[in-house]
Parts: C-alpha cells; sequence; structure tokens
C-alpha cells in the first residue's frame, strides 16, 4: 500500500511539474524574437542520454548529471563549422553575463577536434568562459540526435531537455537574454 501511495504522489508533483512547465512556456515562447524564433520549445521535457564525453583538457569524464540543478545551454560544435565558430563568442558572453549557480553554458565539440586546435581556436577569439569540452566519437551528439551543427539544447534543473535550435544564434542578443532571464525567473522545479 505504501508503495501504491508513493506512486500516487510521484504521479501528482510530476504531472503538477509539467503543467507549470507548460503555463511557463508560453510566456517564454512570447519571448522568442530574432534568432530566437528558431529555438522551439518541447511540449513535455524530454530525457537525455547518459553518456560520458571528455572535460576540458585533463581527460577526465563526465556525464550532463554533473549539471543537474542548474539550466544549462548545450551547444554542439567543431572547430571546422564555420557557423560554430562565428557564434562562439555570443556563447562566451551569454556565460558571463548569465552564468553562475543557476545557469552554465557548456559547449561540447563533436568528432574530429584535436585538443591543439580547440585551445587555439579559444585563445586566438578570447573564449574564457567556455569549457572546451570534447565528444570526440559523437555520442552524446548522437543520442541528441544532433545531425548537422551547430545545434543546442537547453536543459531544465532535472536534466531534461526543454528547448532545441538548429543552426547558429547571437546568444547574447537582447532577444536571447530576455528568454534566458525568463528562464531563470520561473520558480524552483521539484
Amino acid at each position: 500500500m505504501r508503495y501504491i501511495w508513493l506512486a500516487l504522489v510521484y504521479t501528482v508533483h510530476a504531472l503538477d511539474a509539467n503543467a507549470s512547465f507548460a503555463a511557463d512556456r508560453a510566456t517564454l515562447e512570447a519571448l522568442r524574437e530574432g534568432d530566437m524564433k528558431k529555438l522551439a520549445f518541447h511540449a513535455d521535457p524530454q530525457p537525455v542520454t547518459d553518456a560520458a564525453f571528455f572535460l576540458e583538457d585533463d581527460g577526465g569524464m563526465a556525464t550532463l548529471a554533473h549539471w543537474q540543478g542548474k539550466y544549462v545551454l548545450l551547444n554542439f560544435w567543431a572547430t571546422w563549422c564555420a557557423p560554430c565558430r562565428e557564434e562562439m563568442p555570443a556563447l562566451n558572453r551569454l556565460q558571463a553575463l548569465l552564468g553562475g549557480g543557476r545557469f552554465q553554458v557548456v559547449t561540447l565539440a563533436v568528432g574530429r577536434n584535436p585538443p591543439a586546435a580547440i585551445r587555439r581556436f579559444f585563445a586566438q577569439t578570447g573564449l574564457d568562459r567556455l569549457p572546451p569540452h570534447r565528444d570526440p566519437h559523437s555520442r552524446v551528439a548522437r543520442a541528441f540526435g544532433v545531425f548537422g551543427l551547430p545545434a543546442t539544447v537547453v536543459l531544465n534543473p532535472n536534466g531534461q531537455e526543454i528547448a532545441r535550435l538548429q543552426g547558429d544564434a547571437d546568444w547574447s542578443s537582447p532577444q536571447a537574454l530576455a528568454v534566458f532571464r525568463a528562464l531563470l525567473d520561473l520558480p524552483p522545479e521539484g
């Protein structure tokens, strides 16, 4: 009987969390202007992969669960991708402006991106706020169904995908900042 009660409480809690997201989604949808028109919010949060990737240069491994408790803008990119390289400074500015306790920009170089080339690009471009993480076998990218670069997904603090944008965008534009400021002002989940 106790398990049935716990299952009922969990189900009500999950439905309430999804209803809350749906109500707030309308507010977020209304803010989509400029490049943010390409940002598609899902009707319901989607589960994400637990595939591991390489952290920065130290060779350590992590999964996206490392950032649970924060909103995450996860950007898939590559050193050889011109639109990716063009949008990286805007991602760096977004992290500088909003990054911290509740929000994190996570960049993930997909496929063949030598660490030396990533370091050189980051140094030449002044990317001092972004992590140069790598997904050399594209396991995370494939799990997300990423087939073209750049691609960006937004994760909620529960580690679920709530939005996606295919292609490049100006992530530090007033329109993008309005969307992410509104997202960060949502009541805490859970």
